[in-house]
């Protein structure tokens, strides 16, 4: 069977051979990571009051991949996924023209951590901002990613959604210790001629809400000081039964929404893929109120928790391997968050769902390329601490300072205003 861009290649996809009108967005690459360091329930009974039992029947969880140390930041798990889709679609990610990671756990506050995904790519020609709304995000960077391909401004767009989580969480309060996870997963989206994609999508927020689920430090309101780390407000908050409330209901409605949108009927939606935060939200928002069956609904919250924005892309993910995705089904992909936030969007699947094994030299050459890339960040970086150590600050009054502004003046000659 023929890889992803091959199949849409065939059909006219691809930068060279894509008409203004009509695009689509067709996703033609996915890929996860999670962390090695698996926490289970009975670890957890370790730490706080709770019991396996206890958080099975509240959540549906029984275990959770949490990061460790500095080789699984969420830079380093969104990198891994984006390579895997990358891989998938056969495409070199110097063909990429935007990256869009949604994240709440970004590596910094500045800068944005898909611009340390571009750089670990080697994405010479692409842009890349990160995307915070928390739970919904993948969902809101989706709507994004579409909305520049089908605008025309893109014909590669690389949508990740990665968190660690669990270094925002009070291991203290049982209340969220036992939920959440990290990961990160990421589909290609490609600008294609062939009709069907991410066909619609709908998004919602809320801010009187914000509060029912927040960290209320680390911004501008409140900014890192010793008081507002020993009162552990850089800590993850929730109010879980209103947040149930909301989800419960918002889930429904921007399944309703979206799939009206994509004019379908709920029974035309052959799978949904919701964000994974709590069983009993799935069975009450999807089953219970869309009367969907469950045979239709995936859940790896098991084994995963709640990863934030990072949960739709892995189950995503999963769904594909176990074979549930195929060609020309309606997939509806519906979230909600912090924010508060939701949304959903609308799917016709395209893609060959069993990639053309990868040659081992694609696979050495794509290595190479990604080491060609580190190479090049590295020199990139060094080459700027010699020449602002050198010749210091560009001032007329010294001799170093002159030639510094004559060799800008040269630099923006031979290469432009940077």
């Amino acid at each position: 069977m023929a890889s992803p861009i091959e199949f849409f290649s065939r059909n006219g996809a691809g930068p060279k051979g894509v008409p203004r009108s009509p695009r689509y967005a067709q996703i033609v690459g996915w890929g996860m990571a999670v962390p090695d360091r698996v926490l289970t329930n009975h670890d957890l009974a370790l730490m706080v009051d709770t019991s396996d039992e206890w958080i099975r029947t509240r959540t549906g969880i029984a275990e959770r991949r949490i990061s460790s140390g500095p080789k699984e930041t969420t830079s380093v798990l969104a990198v891994r996924a984006a390579r895997e889709a990358l891989r998938v679609a056969d495409v070199p990610a110097s063909a990429l023209d935007l990256i869009i990671c949604a994240t709440s756990t970004g590596d910094y506050i500045m800068p944005p951590t898909a611009c340390l995904v571009q750089d670990a790519l080697g994405a010479s020609k692409a842009g890349a901002f990160d995307l915070g709304a928390a739970c919904s995000g993948f969902v809101y960077a989706l709507s994004m990613a579409r909305g520049a391909i089908l605008a025309g401004d893109a014909d590669y767009v690389l949508v990740i959604g990665a968190e660690t989580i669990s270094r925002l969480i009070n291991w203290n309060d049982r209340q969220t210790c036992i939920l959440f996870g990290d990961g990160a997963g990421a589909v290609l989206l490609a600008a294609s001629p062939e009709p069907g994609g991410v066909l619609a999508t709908t998004l919602g927020a809320d801010g009187s809400g914000g509060e029912l689920l927040w960290v209320p430090a680390g911004g501008s309101a409140h900014p890192s000081s010793h008081e507002t780390l020993a009162n552990g407000l850089h800590n993850l908050r929730m109010d879980g039964k209103a947040v149930f409330r909301f989800a419960t209901r918002v889930m429904a409605e921007a399944t309703r929404e979206v799939a009206a949108k994509a004019g379908w009927s709920l029974e035309q939606i052959d799978l949904v893929v919701p964000h994974q935060a709590n069983q009993r939200i799935l069975q009450s928002s999807v089953v219970n109120q869309l009367k969907i069956p469950e045979s239709k609904v995936v859940s790896n919250l098991e084994r995963y928790g709640n990863t934030s924005a990072a949960s739709i892309p892995i189950a995503l993910c999963e769904a594909i391997e176990q074979g549930r995705v195929r060609p020309q089904q309606n997939l509806v992909l519906v979230g909600f968050g912090g924010g508060l936030t939701w949304g959903a969007v609308a799917v016709r699947w395209c893609a060959p769902v069993t990639p053309h094994p990868t040659r081992w030299w694609k696979t050495a050459q794509r290595q190479v390329g990604y080491q060609a890339a580190s190479l090049r960040s590295w020199w990139r970086r060094s080459v700027r601490r010699v020449y602002t150590f050198a010749l210091g600050p560009a001032d007329e009054a010294t001799p170093r300072g002159r030639l510094r502004i004559s060799v800008d003046r040269w630099r923006e000659r031979r290469f432009g205003k940077r």
